[in-house]
């Protein structure tokens, strides 16, 4: 699993999976999930980052496992 912010173009991408994305789609408005050949969801982008979070939180990123 990769998580990428690129600041320049104000988004994050959660990379689940490796395997090559064969559709997106835009569940919400700036949310899109990307599905691989057997309809898996392999990757999630959130799109206007900075209008859903503080600026000063992307500093921060907390790992949470159980």
């Amino acid at each position: 699993m990769k998580l990428k912010i690129d600041r320049e173009s104000d988004a994050l991408y959660l990379c689940l999976d490796e395997a090559a994305i064969v559709e997106s789609e835009e569940v919400e408005p700036g949310a899109i999930l990307d599905f691989d050949k057997e309809g898996r969801a392999v990757g999630v982008e959130i799109l206007a980052l900075s209008a859903h979070t503080q600026p000063g939180k992307l500093r921060t990123f907390q790992l949470e496992t159980t």
